[in-house]
């Protein structure tokens, strides 16, 4: 594959600085146009140490608007990197749309090392190579644009500059010797790339082999590659490959034949006040000794709530944070995103709260508004939305692989009780913030978010992140089994690392 690096090519040094000042002006001039059209622009480094990659990063940014542009180093994992999902901090980095960001190494740089120093057998190299691929499919279609650059050295070449570069005292090679000492390491380095490049070269994210021997050439290819990029997509649009058709089964028009999970939810149970009252106090010093063996074990949660307006997620958020201590969790509440959370993917604004090794992250609404609100009232197009259900359960089982204990509550309740909330809201003061026009216009709909509900939960309920769907037309027991759900998941990988001694 790398052969086709090795061929030679070389530009003269004035004939790069003849063609410098044009394609100057025309990234320029794409910059400005992306910027324009909110195309984020993804521009990944990769290559063989001692390529240059460096360098020709501070050439693109002589040439293009530095303001708009944000690059990214991935070396040592720091301690908060570490207490996190492993993509969490290649999310960070996402850029928001009309920006250019620059990541060196990105995903591939962690993924080459792990599988070089035998710390990823075949099955993990294989699994990684698959979420890479999901992950840049995910963000083409949320209308970003990558370009993946790979610099290529012979090895004789590569040699000879590690040679040189360990002399120099300005180098980068001089404070890092770590990086000299994997150049050492040639053949397995190319071997185990070669199979990286080929298993993640698609269609829509192509990689672009770049001879690095002579820097000009390098350059300039570089600058001219990223260009046609950018005016390319400008010229042709977002990526667009969804079928737009529903992938619903087509029912019968009979009520009984368009019965939903929320159907079947029991609507007549309830606690009396008495009993409400002791079964919270044991709830309370059971999570609150969870909540303190989790952070001594480092064992993460998420929780997240959704359910009908009115269907009580605010109390039953309230009395599960009660239990636990305010030092060890946060509350998220997820409303319309802001203009920084909506210039990137939809997924970004959750990643930035995955809660530290041994802390809470409670979020009131979450992510599945994509496949709720946004379906329903047609926020999102029906392939953003079709093809989130797969895009959240990765998202999920990349927090269940680090340990994160994920809870998902569905908070169901009838439209009878619905109305009396409602109404009862409107008659107290200081509840009446909580109702708004909205609200109302959402019931003339409820036909269309249970059709919603029941897909999400039959799409997106699964073995390491269920969910869970609470009676909750009486509000004592709806915030009782939370409590109890939410003590009994957290308490589930305590008692299994004691059965394992």
């Amino acid at each position: 594959m790398f052969e086709a690096a090795e061929l030679g090519r070389r530009l003269s040094k004035a004939d790069f600085k003849d063609a410098v000042p044009s394609l100057r002006l025309q990234l320029l001039d794409a910059q400005r146009r992306a910027r324009a059209a909110n195309l984020p622009v993804l521009l990944l480094i990769n290559g063989v140490a001692g390529a240059g990659k460096g360098e020709l990063v501070n050439h693109l940014l002589e040439w293009l608007d530095s303001r708009g542009v944000q690059t990214h180093v991935f070396w040592d994992e720091t301690d908060e990197e570490k207490q996190r999902p492993r993509w969490w901090r290649y999310w960070r980095a996402m850029p928001a749309r009309g920006e250019i960001g620059v990541l060196f190494g990105g995903w591939y740089q962690r993924l080459i090392e792990d599988a070089r120093h035998g710390r990823l057998e075949e099955d993990g190299v294989s699994g990684e190579l698959e979420r890479i691929r999901e992950t840049e499919h995910m963000l083409i279609n949320g209308g970003a644009l990558l370009v993946k650059f790979w610099f290529h050295l012979p090895a004789r070449e590569q040699a000879r500059r590690v040679k040189e570069r360990r002399k120099d005292p300005t180098s980068h090679w001089h404070m890092a010797p770590e990086t000299a000492k994997e150049a050492n390491h040639y053949d397995q380095f190319i071997e185990i790339a070669t199979r990286v490049v080929r298993e993640t070269d698609t269609g829509e994210a192509p990689w672009f082999l770049i001879e690095a021997t002579d820097p000009h050439f390098r350059d300039l290819t570089a600058g001219k590659t990223l260009l046609r990029a950018i005016e390319t997509r400008l010229a042709n649009g977002a990526h667009e490959n969804s079928v737009k058709v529903s992938h619903s089964p087509a029912l019968p028009e009979a009520d009984s034949a368009r019965r939903t999970i929320v159907d079947h939810v029991p609507d007549d149970l309830v606690l009396d006040k008495d009993d409400y009252k002791h079964r919270k106090r044991s709830l309370d010093a059971q999570l609150n000794r969870l909540g303190w063996q989790g952070f001594e074990a480092r064992r993460p949660v998420v929780a997240l709530f959704e359910g009908w307006d009115a269907a009580g997620k605010g109390g039953a958020i309230r009395r599960l944070t009660e239990a636990l201590d305010a030092r060890l969790y946060r509350v998220i509440p997820i409303a319309a995103p802001t203009d920084e959370e909506a210039d990137h993917h939809y997924l970004w604004r959750f990643w930035r709260h995955v809660p530290r090794d041994g802390y809470w992250t409670i979020f009131d609404r979450s992510w599945y508004g994509r496949v709720l609100v946004e379906r329903v009232e047609e926020y999102a197009a029906q392939p953003d939305w079709a093809r989130a259900y797969h895009e959240i359960n990765t998202f999920e089982e990349q927090l269940a692989e680090h340990g994160v204990t994920l809870l998902k509550f569905w908070l169901n309740i009838t439209p009878d009780e619905q109305l009396k909330r409602f109404e009862a809201r409107q008659q107290t003061p200081y509840k009446q913030h909580k109702i708004t026009p909205e609200d109302w216009r959402n019931r003339d709909k409820w036909d269309d978010y249970k059709a919603a509900v029941n897909e999400m939960v039959i799409r997106t309920s699964t073995e390491y992140a269920p969910w869970h769907i609470i009676p909750a037309n009486d509000k004592r027991y709806a915030r009782i089994e939370v409590m109890r759900i939410a003590a009994e998941a957290v308490e589930q990988p305590s008692k299994r690392k004691q059965e394992n001694k």
